[in-house]
């Protein structure tokens, strides 16, 4: 069975908007950390965001899959780049790594015919 993450991210979001109003200062706090660590430095924020799918696969999460793909492509990362990561994945994290970067290449599938539409 193929997972929507178009769908899944729209869920996980509209959970996440009620655990803002629910605990605002730690969601608060993640968000802050999160916009500061995928900000332009020495690493620009495209490389960033490829790092973090990255690990999002490596950890086995849909979630961090499904926000790390929509991001790629809104910054215009090919499938070829999300391919090659991909690769570094399933080479450092075996069969395990291997079935999450099938998902996270489905994950950019999704999102890109999804840009591609609007």
């Amino acid at each position: 069975m193929a997972k929507d993450y178009r769908a899944f991210t729209q869920d996980i979001s509209a959970y996440s908007a009620q655990l803002r109003k629910l605990a605002p200062e730690p969601m608060a706090g993640f968000h802050a950390l999160a916009k500061a660590a995928g900000a332009e430095g020495a690493v620009d924020a495209k490389t960033k965001e490829l790092i973090a799918l990255a690990i999002g696969v490596t950890q086995r999460c849909d979630g961090c899959i499904g926000f790390h793909a929509k991001a790629l492509v809104s910054m215009g990362a090919s499938r070829a780049e999300i391919a090659e990561v991909m690769a570094m994945c399933v080479y450092m994290g075996g069969g395990p790594a291997l079935m999450y970067a099938a998902d996270a290449l489905r994950a950019y599938d999704q999102f890109a015919e999804g840009a591609a539409a609007a």
